[in-house]
C-alpha cells in the first residue's frame, strides 16, 4: 500500500519540538514537491535547477509548514484564539489552521495592501479581519502587544514554532536529493523561511545525513530591501506583496544564517520580479506568485552579474501558488490586460486562427 503523507509534525515527530502529549492540528502540509526546471537551469547556465513548489501546501503557501506546529503548540497549551500581522498568506494559513483546530482567528493586515485572494481565504475561514492604518511592520507590533497583554496567541515568524516547522522543507530536500544542494534560494520578506532551512540544513549536517550547508542566497525587491541597505525601510513599496516588509522579524537569526552559510542578500527590481514570474509559468510550467519569483529572479541577475554556476545544483523555493495574486498573470508586459480571442463556432475559423489551416 503506498504512504500516505501524514503532515510534518507526524513525518518528522522524532525530529521536532513534539511530543505525546502535543495535540496535533494538521491539514496534510508538507510532502511538496521538487520540480525540475531545465529551462531555468539553461537560463542562468547552472548543472541543475530544481523549484520547491510551497504552493502545493494546503492553503497554498509555504506558512503551512509553519503553522501546524504553531497552533498545534498554540491549542497545547490551552489557547482558545491566535493572533497574526501579515500581507496575506499568514492570515491565510493561521484561519485555516484555526478553523481545523476549532478556536478563533485574528488578523490584522495593512490597510489596502493585501491581494484578494488571501484575504478571500481568511474570510472563508471565518477570521475576525482587521485592516490597520499602517503598514506590516505596524500590524506586527500591534499583535505583539495584543499577545502579550491579552488572551490571544502570537503565530507569526516571530514565534519560533513556524521556525521549527518550516525547517522540514530543507529535510524533503536533502531525501530527495540524497545530498544538499549547492545554493538554496529563496524570497526574503520577513527572513522566517531563509533562517528556518538553513536551520534544517544544520540539523542534518549535525546528523551526519548531509556533509554541507549549502550557501543560502536570498533576495528582496528593491523598494523592500533591508537587508541590502543594511537599516530598516520605512516605506517599503512592491509590487511583491508577500515580501513588502521594512522591519524583518528575523532579522538577527538570517544575518546568522547567511553568515555560517557563506551566503548573501540581494534586491531586485520589479520589473524583473514580474518577468521572472512569467517565465516561470511559461517556460517552467510552475505558476507562482510574484513575490515567489524573486528568488529565481535574484538567480538570473546573479548569473548576469558574472556568478558561474556551472555545474552547480540549486535549490529555489517558490512560495506560493500563482493564484494567490492572480491579477498580475492577466497583464502582459506592458501592463496591458489579456483577453480571450472571440471566434465563431466553426471549426475552419478556429483552425485559420490557430494557423492550422
Amino acid at each position: 500500500m503506498a504512504h500516505q503523507w501524514r503532515g510534518v509534525i507526524r513525518e518528522y515527530f522524532d525530529r521536532l519540538d513534539v511530543d505525546s502529549n502535543t495535540k496535533i492540528i494538521t491539514l496534510g502540509e508538507g510532502g511538496t514537491p521538487l520540480v525540475a526546471a531545465p529551462a531555468l537551469a539553461q537560463l542562468v547556465g547552472a548543472e541543475e535547477v530544481y523549484l520547491k513548489v510551497e504552493g502545493m501546501n494546503p492553503t497554498g503557501s509555504f506558512k503551512d509548514r509553519g503553522m501546524t506546529m504553531a497552533v498545534s503548540k498554540a491549542v497545547t497549551h490551552g489557547a482558545k484564539a491566535v493572533i497574526c500581522a501579515s500581507t496575506g498568506n499568514t492570515s491565510a494559513s493561521a484561519a485555516a489552521y484555526a478553523a481545523a483546530a476549532g478556536i478563533q482567528s485574528v488578523v490584522l493586515v495593512p490597510k489596502g495592501k493585501i491581494a484578494l485572494g488571501k484575504l478571500a481565504q481568511a474570510v472563508a475561514h471565518k477570521a475576525q479581519i482587521l485592516q490597520v492604518k499602517g503598514n506590516f511592520d505596524d500590524c506586527l507590533d500591534l499583535a505583539r502587544d495584543l499577545a502579550e497583554n491579552y488572551a490571544v496567541h502570537l503565530v507569526n515568524s516571530v514565534n519560533p514554532d513556524r521556525i521549527e516547522g518550516q525547517k522540514t522543507g530543507a529535510f524533503e530536500v536533502v531525501e530527495f536529493l540524497d545530498r544538499a544542494p549547492d545554493i538554496h534560494v529563496l524570497p526574503v520578506g520577513n527572513a522566517g523561511n531563509y533562517s528556518a532551512y538553513f536551520k534544517g540544513y544544520k540539523e542534518d549536517v549535525q546528523a551526519g545525513r548531509i556533509k554541507h550547508i549549502p550557501q543560502m542566497w536570498g533576495y528582496q525587491a528593491d523598494g523592500s530591501a533591508p537587508f541590502v541597505y543594511g537599516t530598516p525601510v520605512k516605506n517599503p513599496d512592491t509590487i511583491a506583496t508577500a515580501i513588502r516588509i521594512g522591519n524583518p522579524a528575523s532579522y538577527d537569526l538570517a544575518l546568522a544564517a547567511r553568515e555560517e552559510s557563506q551566503g548573501r542578500f540581494g534586491a531586485v527590481k520589479d520589473p524583473d520580479i514580474l518577468w521572472m514570474h512569467r517565465f516561470l509559468s511559461q517556460e517552467v510550467g510552475v505558476f507562482v506568485e510574484p513575490s515567489s519569483a524573486t528568488g529565481a529572479a535574484g538567480l538570473l541577475q546573479a548569473s548576469r552579474a558574472g556568478d558561474n554556476l556551472a555545474g552547480k545544483t540549486i535549490v529555489v523555493t517558490v512560495t506560493g501558488n500563482g493564484l494567490k495574486d492572480a491579477a498580475w498573470a492577466l497583464k502582459d508586459e506592458r501592463g496591458k490586460e489579456i483577453k480571450p480571442q472571440i471566434v465563431s463556432n466553426r471549426a475552419k475559423e478556429v483552425a485559420e486562427r490557430l494557423g492550422l489551416a
